[in-house]
């Protein structure tokens, strides 16, 4: 097999020491199963060394932040290659795989604008399907091929003679592998049991001796002994085909030239790289005018919380979907995504996807150690991405998040304009513009509420004699006085303070009020400052009309004042 023009960051290999004739010999089958040639015309569009890479997600649930990473990595790759973004949707789990989880995937694929050149569901070209559960023909006629090149057999065993296999392995100490039952069957037994309806799975005939080794960019070599893996199934007795096979069917006759996966696959290289190296002999006797190329592989880290455990749904949000209701930008999740085990210069944190793609990006800085996912970075850097954004963007996005909310009645004019420029160097988020917006047009104070319960208080001696224990005593008072009103926070000690002060401001509110009743009781403050003790500010407060006032007072509470406290 040829080799691709591109650095070998994965490059699998069997070695020629141990490898059985098979793999040498020159390829020289005609099918004698029918192939579709719309299946199988991989000629058509690949350009010799042409880069084509792939994202295979499993339509199992939401798209992953990691999962987004790789596809952003790939699309990245691509792009910066000159070459082909491909996805294929790999739904080989029936049970748990949902059109409703393949259709999000794709909406979320398309709001961060990693648009694919073939692939689901928009594009066939001439290597589709791109969908794995409809290209079973394809699994099954290489399968075919493979048993009669006796590269696979079919295995009769049950289920039960597997777990003895595995029960005896353990005590002997050994890998749980295949014996090999029925790797020697002669046509007749074989023929005895097909006879019988017995059930079977198709297996791979793995070489007894020997190794397999690969490149890794993040570990270096990385080597497997082939007498620990046996012989493994490619397609079960149903005759859905496992996923190890699928893969590598679809990556080999999609000319798929370079693989970046999640970290996690790195085991299922070993299987892969055996059926890999058959199927391209496969496809390369049929189709004698193309190059065959070896496929390239790049593991991409897999995402770690603070904690550097696996990131997962107890660590809050993890899904792209999640982040988009929660209010990020899809440009700000992509640029933090990039950023996110890939070594940039420094000082460039804030990206573009055309910079990211044209000037910036190189696989080879992937970083070698898992990348952390910090929400906090994630949530500031949206906020420089919002604040970036052309005015009249930022207040259409702004105007029309307020009015779905209720907060404003339009999304559109002057008052709009101006709270967008007012608020938005505190806004990181869509979402925290509404909070943004109640805070500055909320009252919450009510003061003629507040002020008759805090002159009843004063004329009880009820607040006197806890100010008697000076800030303790007040701190204790004010904790009962506040859960009487069912007020904390703000909406408690503001109007304290302005209805005891005259102000909005000022230090700390349990040293100010005893501070203010023991300068009363001294005698010792000078008549130029314009004090007033705790006995004369009470009496301008009884002679205030409350009632006008409180008729006259705004209802409007604000939203976030228990929210916040």
């Amino acid at each position: 097999m040829a080799s691709l023009v591109g650095s070998p960051w994965l490059r699998v290999r069997i070695l020629p020491e141990v490898a059985p004739p098979f793999f040498h010999q020159a390829a020289a089958f005609r099918p004698q199963v029918s192939l579709r040639r719309r299946r199988f015309s991989v000629s058509a569009s690949a350009g010799e060394g042409e880069v084509r890479v792939r994202f295979a997600p499993s339509p199992t649930g939401n798209l992953h932040v990691g999962g987004a990473r790789t596809a952003l990595f790939n699309y990245l790759f691509a792009r910066s290659k000159g070459g082909k973004f491909i996805l294929r949707i790999e739904d080989t789990d029936l049970e748990r795989s949902t059109k409703k989880s393949e259709e999000a995937v794709i909406r979320d694929l398309s709001w961060l604008g990693l648009e694919w050149d073939e692939g689901q569901p928009r594009c066939w070209w001439d290597f589709g399907p791109y969908r794995q559960s409809e290209r079973n023909s394809l699994y099954r006629n290489y399968c075919d091929k493979l048993l009669e090149d006796g590269r696979a057999y079919r295995c009769f065993c049950s289920n039960e003679e597997l777990e003895e296999m595995k029960e005896i392995a353990k005590l002997k100490q050994l890998p749980p592998v295949y014996t090999g039952k029925w790797s020697t069957a002669t046509e007749k037994e074989i023929e005895e049991q097909l006879q019988k309806g017995t059930p079977y799975t198709y297996r791979f005939r793995v070489p007894k001796e020997g190794s397999v080794k690969i490149n890794d960019l993040i570990r270096g070599e990385v080597s497997w002994s082939l007498d620990t893996l046996g012989d493994f199934v490619i397609l079960r007795s149903n005759g859905q085909p496992v996923y190890n096979f699928c893969v590598t069917v679809d990556d080999a006759s999609m000319r798929i030239s370079h693989v970046i996966r999640a970290e996690e696959h790195l085991p299922n290289t070993l299987r892969q790289a055996l059926i890999y190296n058959v199927i391209l002999i496969f496809i390369g006797s049929f189709f004698k005018n193309i190059t065959i190329f070896d496929a390239l592989f790049c593991p991409c880290l897999i995402d770690l919380a603070p904690d550097r455990s696996k990131l997962s749904k107890r660590h809050g949000a993890t899904s792209v979907g999640q982040f988009r209701e929660m209010g990020y930008l899809p440009q700000a999740m992509v640029n933090y995504l990039a950023l996110l085990g890939w070594v940039m210069e420094p000082k460039m944190n804030f990206l573009q996807l055309t910079s990211l793609v044209i000037e910036k990006f190189s696989i080879e800085r992937v970083n070698k150690s898992g990348a952390i996912f910090d929400s906090t970075k994630l949530r500031w850097m949206n906020g420089q991405h919002l604040r970036s954004l052309p005015a009249d963007n930022l207040v259409n996005i702004l105007g029309q998040q307020w009015k779905t909310a209720g907060t404003l009645l339009e999304s559109e004019g002057m008052l709009v304009e101006e709270a967008t420029e007012l608020l938005k160097d505190g806004i990181d988020l869509i979402a925290d513009s509404d909070s943004a917006l109640k805070n500055l047009l909320a009252y919450p104070y009510k003061l003629a509420d507040v002020a008759a319960s805090l002159i009843s208080a004063y004329d009880s001696g009820e607040l006197r004699e806890a100010l008697e224990e000076g800030k303790a005593g007040w701190q204790k008072w004010v904790k009962s006085f506040g859960k009487a009103l069912k007020r904390k926070g703000k909406s408690l000690f503001m109007p304290l303070r302005v209805l005891l002060t005259g102000k909005l401001h000022g230090p700390e509110m349990g040293g100010s009020i005893a501070l203010l009743y023991e300068a009363g009781k001294s005698g010792v403050v000078g008549p130029e400052v314009g004090f007033l003790t705790l006995d004369e500010r009470f009496k301008l407060l009884r002679e205030l009309d409350w009632e006008a006032f409180r008729d006259s007072e705004p209802q409007l509470e604000s939203a976030t004042t228990t929210a916040t406290h």
